[in-house]
This record gives C-alpha cells, structure tokens and sequence, in this order.
C-alpha cells in the first residue's frame, strides 16, 4: 500500500458520507436578487443543466454567452432566449474535447472588452468505453476537466484585472469514486481497466483539485471559484453510448431523477447571492457547503496536477501560479 493511500484511509470520515446523503434530500437555497446587465458565460448550455441555466440567468436580466458544440442548437438558443427575455444570448462553437478549439474559444473571449460576472462550466459527458480525443487525451477528462482548466487559466487575468467574478463547476458527488485520488502516471486511462464511473470521477476529482490551486491564486481579487454537486436530476449524459446503456437510463436509471431546475436555482443562487460573495475552493452540494474527500483536498497532487495539466493543455508555465 502506497503513502498516499494510507494517508487518504486515515483522513475518511463516516461522517462525512452521512453529511452527504443528509444533504442530498435538501432543496438549494434561493436568490431572487435581480442580475440585469449583467454577463453569464456558459458552457454545454444547448441541453440539460446548462439549458435550464440559460434560462434561470435570463429570465433575471442577465446577457448570455454561450460555448456549444453544435450550431444549429447555439442558434434556436439564442433565438429563444431573445425572444423570451430581451437580452442578448451569444454563442461561440467549439467542441470542447478539442484543445485546438478550446483555445480558440478563449481567444475571442480575450477580445471581449465586456467583464465575465458568472463563469459556469457545465459540459460533460459520460462514457461506458475508453475514448481518446484526436489529440490523445481520454474524452471524459478532456471535456470535464482540460477544457475548464485551460478556460479558466488563460482567463485568469482578465477576470482578476476586473476585479469581481464568479467562477462555478458543476461538479458532483461523483468525485468520491476515485476514491484513493488520481494515477498521474495513467491519466488517459491506457495502464488500467477502464471503468465509466471511475473515469468520471477522476475527472470531477481533478477539478476539484486544481480549484485549491486557482482559489490561492484569486484570493482577495474579487474573483472566486467554487464547485457545486447538482443533485440526481435528469440529463443529457450518456448520448455518446450504445444502446443498452441509453435503454438502462431511459427507463430504469431516469426514474428516480428530478428535474434540472434545482440545479438552476443552485447556480443561479452561488453566481449571485451575496451570502456566498466571499467563499472559494469549497464544494457544495446544491448549495449546501460539504466536505469533499480527502483526494480531493490533497494540495500537494493539486501541484503536481497542475504542472502535468500546463502540458497536455498546451500553455505556458511561465505565468505565476
């Protein structure tokens, strides 16, 4: 047994497992604040979490950016969203299992002159088989996590020069399936047995961990960052498996799951409440402040994390951390 798992064995607590499924039967705090004027960048908001997101931010007066894969999606959204509420709904298209894309993306938010308020990351997928983007990096924690990471670090300026912002993963529970931290040494995935939960939870965990990193960075700019669990509720995950998988959740799985606007409200709430204005690199589970597991609070894999992410992200080390 290694050091860093008999470290980990030592900091499990079952309190913390009764915390979570107490917390997982409340309802999210509410924010009836208004956010007119405001800008909500969102990524995957064509569907799901993100779609309903989209909407809760609008229907308060805030203007939409929007980071979609597809087109046509991105522009019956914007059409919606304009329509329904008289704000303005932009979108940029980029396929975020991508790096060269990803990067693209972020050039033309650098070239915006408008502050980003709210940054909320919300694209995932969800995956029953090992799948390697065409950049060699397993698909799972490419969309859940490089992505965010390089968004996030190639913004960091800008968003610590405006002097206020809120930065939100939707992140979840499913972290505790790593549940002895990450194999920087197989984080494609290429040495192991691949398994859909695992996968997923290494790259929720590895959010988590360089949000410590990003948190330390901001602190006392105005900026925060903070990572919410959404509740079992109803999603657009899974459409990339086969058809046994996407039967199962369709009419086993489906349910017991609630619909995403608790998720909404929970974003809506830690984006603009002003009860949270001051909290960063916490974990939340709806908006309920939890203690994720020990992995996920181990800030020494979080640096080493981040020197492996700088290279598979393409960026710079030069910049401070």
């Amino acid at each position: 047994m290694n050091k860093k798992i008999k470290k980990y064995i030592k900091e499990y607590k079952w309190s913390n497992i009764f915390a979570m499924l107490k917390n997982n039967r409340r309802a999210p705090a509410l924010c009836e604040s208004d956010f007119t004027g405001k800008t909500v960048l969102i990524t995957g908001a064509t569907a799901g979490i993100g779609y309903v997101t989209a909407r809760k931010y609008a229907s308060k007066g805030a203007n939409l950016i929007c980071i979609n894969r597809n087109i046509q999606k991105s522009e019956a959204l914007k059409q919606e969203i304009e329509q329904d509420f008289k704000v303005t709904c932009t979108y940029l298209t980029a396929d975020l299992s991508s790096i060269e894309d990803t990067h693209k993306a972020v050039d033309q938010l650098l070239a915006l002159e408008t502050p980003i308020d709210v940054l909320i990351h919300n694209a995932g997928v969800y995956l029953t088989q090992r799948e390697l983007t065409a950049d060699g990096i397993e698909k799972v924690f490419m969309v859940h996590y490089l992505s965010s990471f390089i968004i996030n670090y190639r913004l960091k300026e800008k968003l610590k020069e405006q002097g206020k912002g809120r930065i939100l993963f939707v992140s979840s529970e499913g972290h505790r399936f790593a549940v002895w931290g990450l194999d920087l040494n197989d984080l494609n995935w290429g040495k192991r047995k691949y398994s859909g939960l695992q996968s997923y939870g290494a790259a929720k965990l590895a959010q988590l961990l360089t949000m410590l990193i990003f948190a330390d960075y901001f602190k006392n700019s105005g900026v925060t960052i903070n990572a919410m669990h959404p509740g079992a509720v109803k999603s657009n995950s899974g459409q990339d498996n086969g058809q046994t998988y996407k039967w199962l959740k369709k009419h086993i799985l489906e349910k017991t799951l609630k619909a995403a606007n608790i998720s909404a409200e929970a974003l809506y709430y830690l984006g603009v409440s002003p009860e949270v204005e001051h909290i960063s690199g916490k974990f939340f589970n709806l908006t309920t402040l939890e203690d994720p597991t020990p992995p996920a609070l181990d800030k020494e894999e979080a640096r080493q994390l981040w020197d492996i992410t700088l290279k598979m992200g393409k960026l710079s080390n030069n910049e401070n951390k």
